[in-house]
């Protein structure tokens, strides 16, 4: 039997990379994936997002396989599988969807409904969402692949560029969506909270947008020189004074037009202390009336790692009644990332936008994925890409 290995989180603060099973054209449950694919992964990145479980603050049980930011190498296509042929080279949404149920059908692929009897919505290799394993993995079963897959048009001309096509299964279309959400056009004023690979990711697509001046906040002020380098404006929240105050030290008014949250739900105020919703009652405050704010960074249900009852269950402190006053517009959820994948592959194929840069792309091998996990951890500022295979080495 062919051999697979992966990255599998044991506890709290603790990956490895083990022995797993190789994978068969079946479903969580067990049912036959006719239309399926099996894939050799080429390149599979750390996401913020598993970070969340590795730390312990979701309910995700020891012996999970970690990865829903899959690129590869069609090895094995079920015979209900018409569009998609063994040998081609794939870019995998991070949603699971079947193509087929109401939601999909209005391009809300991120709430399938047939993909997980739990809830609305599957994704690979994470807590809550249908069982699927994850691709932080040698090799890696997908469903509904003529549906699900995005088939590069030139293999050759993609393995060149795949430091940036790596970033479509996720980071690039969520970043790309809390700035579509948020109203960010040409000539908008954006402010992005977090410099993490998200926020670094919607910076770079607000320019692609056309907006005027992108600002990005954060405490680490090396990911602030991260985003510094491909042109953005940087507020270092290690400072004194008020976000509105920063706000109009760059832009000369005191609101922007439009803001996006990509922090999520451990947000931190001065001094490390963690504020759930303190991002959100930020932007409320500093995003002008009637403007809109994105939310692609992660909120959870359950959080059993937070210090406050309330959070525990998922209960926030929102200064709702500013949003209310201010009509406000909020976008929440999951990203549908093939609302967008296809036209972010065209902008990377003819170098409108240069996502690896902007992210620090680095690359590293299966076995120092632990390594990396805890790298990202210390909040150093590079996107980890793992290459299972050493492809992406051996191409340069």
């Amino acid at each position: 039997m062919a051999s697979n290995r992966g990255v599998v989180y044991v506890g709290p603060g603790k990956v490895e990379v083990q022995s797993i099973e190789f994978p068969k054209l079946v479903d969580p449950r067990g049912k036959k994936c006719d239309h399926g694919v099996i894939l050799k992964v080429v390149s599979t990145n750390i996401c913020g997002s598993d970070q969340h479980m590795v730390r312990g603050r979701t309910t995700a049980p020891a012996g999970l396989v970690l990865g829903h930011e899959i690129t590869g190498e069609v090895i094995e296509a079920g015979p209900d599988v018409q569009f998609i042929g063994v040998g081609d080279l794939v870019s995998v949404p991070f949603n699971v969807a079947c193509g087929r149920c109401r939601t999909c059908k209005d391009g809300d692929t991120s709430v399938c409904l047939n993909v997980n009897p739990a809830r609305a919505g599957g994704a690979y290799g994470y807590v809550d969402m249908g069982g699927w394993v994850g691709g932080q993995a040698e090799y890696v079963m997908v469903p509904y692949a003529d549906f699900n897959l995005l088939r590069f048009p030139d293999k050759q001309q993609a393995m060149e560029k795949i430091r940036d096509l790596t970033c479509l299964t996720d980071i690039l279309p969520t970043g790309y969506h809390g700035c579509v959400s948020a109203g960010v056009t040409t000539g908008s004023t954006v402010l992005i909270a977090g410099a993490g690979p998200v926020g670094l990711a919607a910076a770079a697509s607000a320019l692609l947008l056309g907006a005027a001046v992108v600002m990005v906040m954060d405490f680490s002020r090396d990911r602030l020189a991260q985003a510094r380098s491909f042109g953005c404006e940087t507020i270092d929240l290690n400072q004194g004074g008020t976000l509105a105050d920063q706000v109009e030290q760059i832009l000369g008014v005191r609101e922007v037009d439009c803001a996006v949250d990509c922090v999520g739900f451990e947000a931190k105020g001065q001094g490390g202390v963690e504020q759930p919703a303190i991002v959100l009652n930020q932007l409320m405050d500093v995003t002008r009336a009637a403007g809109a704010i994105g939310i692609p960074g992660l909120y959870v249900t359950d959080d059993p790692g937070s210090k406050d009852a309330a959070a525990r269950r998922g209960s926030l402190s929102l200064r709702f009644g500013l949003g209310w006053a201010k009509s406000h517009s909020f976008f929440t959820g999951q990203t549908p990332v093939m609302k967008y994948n296809r036209a972010l592959m065209m902008a990377v194929l003819h170098d409108r936008i240069h996502i690896a840069q902007a992210v620090n792309a680095t690359v590293i091998s299966l076995d120092e994925a632990p390594r990396g996990y805890a790298d990202f951890d210390r909040g150093v500022a590079r996107k980890f890409v793992i290459d299972p295979h050493g492809l992406l080495r051996a191409n340069g």
